[in-house]
């Protein structure tokens, strides 16, 4: 008995230990990834979109608070990837590692539901698993920085602006898109009509996205139509993907200092790059919740109706010759 539980607690170390080494992994390919448009702020290196907490946040909700030495683990890498180790990286480190296990703390704190289908989660996302809980990570790895004195004082805030908006716009546009590929299921009507809507959205945005981020003419407003058609039309499945398009397209343009970007300082690049990436998954998120919670509200009304209908059929069968929902000709708009 006493080696079938020891068996079995070796497994569970085992699988644990695996799941740690699994998101530390994931964690340091998708920092590899936004390395990639990386900037130097005031002598610190910057992301404009960093992955990575958007993948911590999200591993967070579905594995729990015991992964947590996981996203140590990547941050760690990650900054031996860069460069050498010092003592400031043990705060990068602690602010990396406690951003998002204090978000998650939060959103299970307010009744977060990973589906995403109520305006209360997506609030919470966006309020709390975003910018609130990403402050930690900006403050912590700036300070330590500071401390260090890798970071000149005058640097600071301009370090920690940037810092603070590339981790929560990680969450804006990698958590939504995670939470929708975890439900994601292929339909069983495999009818080529039925996704032609959505190939021709993706197509739309990716080409529009393109145009406005290489012209040198201010006209990045005109990505919002297609991103809110996407979320009244397909919700989070379709928001998600759309916004991750319009973030990393513009993200390349604004380091590459193209089109509307080109020929500005790196602050006024920060802030456009920014207010459009931040709007856009704000709109859209909460959009795609709102229309979301209204088709739930129907569904649980229409159930209602049928069970209603059902009852009153048993109680009085001989007077009752109706049934819910009624047929589109004799719904109560039919006129005749």
């Amino acid at each position: 008995m006493a080696d079938v539980v020891r068996n079995e607690e070796l497994r569970r170390l085992t699988a644990a230990a695996l799941r740690i080494v699994a998101v530390a992994a994931v964690y340091l390919t998708a920092a590899r990834l936004g390395l990639l448009q990386q900037v130097v702020v005031a002598g610190a290196v910057v992301t404009p979109l960093w992955p990575p907490t958007g993948i911590a946040l999200t591993c967070l909700l579905f594995l729990g608070i015991r992964i947590w030495p996981g996203i140590a683990l990547g941050t760690a890498l990650v900054i031996l990837t860069i460069g050498p180790w010092n003592a400031a990286s043990f705060g990068v480190v602690a602010g990396n590692t406690l951003a998002p296990v204090c978000a998650c703390l939060m959103l299970r704190r307010v009744g977060f539901r990973v589906e995403l289908d109520r305006l209360r989660d997506g609030v919470a996302l966006v309020f709390l698993g975003a910018l609130a809980g990403m402050l930690i990570s900006a403050t912590v790895g700036s300070t330590s920085l500071l401390l260090d004195g890798a970071l000149p004082p005058s640097g600071f805030w301009s370090t920690w602006s940037a810092w603070w908006t590339g981790d929560a716009m990680g969450v804006l546009v990698v958590t939504p898109l995670l939470l929708v590929l975890r439900t994601a299921r292929l339909p069983q009507d495999l009818n080529p009509y039925r996704w032609a809507e959505p190939v021709a959205l993706l197509i739309s945005t990716v080409v529009v996205t393109l145009l406005v981020t290489r012209t040198i003419l201010d006209l990045l407003f005109l990505v919002f139509p297609l991103l809110i058609w996407a979320a009244l039309r397909f919700q989070l499945a379709g928001a998600a993907p759309c916004v991750l398009v319009v973030s990393v397209l513009t993200v390349v343009a604004a380091t590459d200092h193209a089109g509307p970007f080109a020929h500005r300082g790196l602050f006024a690049i920060m802030v456009t790059l920014q207010a459009l990436n931040g709007s856009a998954a704000l709109t859209t998120l909460l959009l795609a919740a709102v229309v979301a919670e209204r088709k739930s509200t129907y569904r649980k009304i229409e159930e209602a109706c049928t069970d209603l209908a059902e009852v009153v059929a048993r109680l009085a069968p001989g007077e009752s010759t109706h049934r819910w929902p009624p047929p589109d000709d004799e719904g109560p708009w039919a006129t005749g």
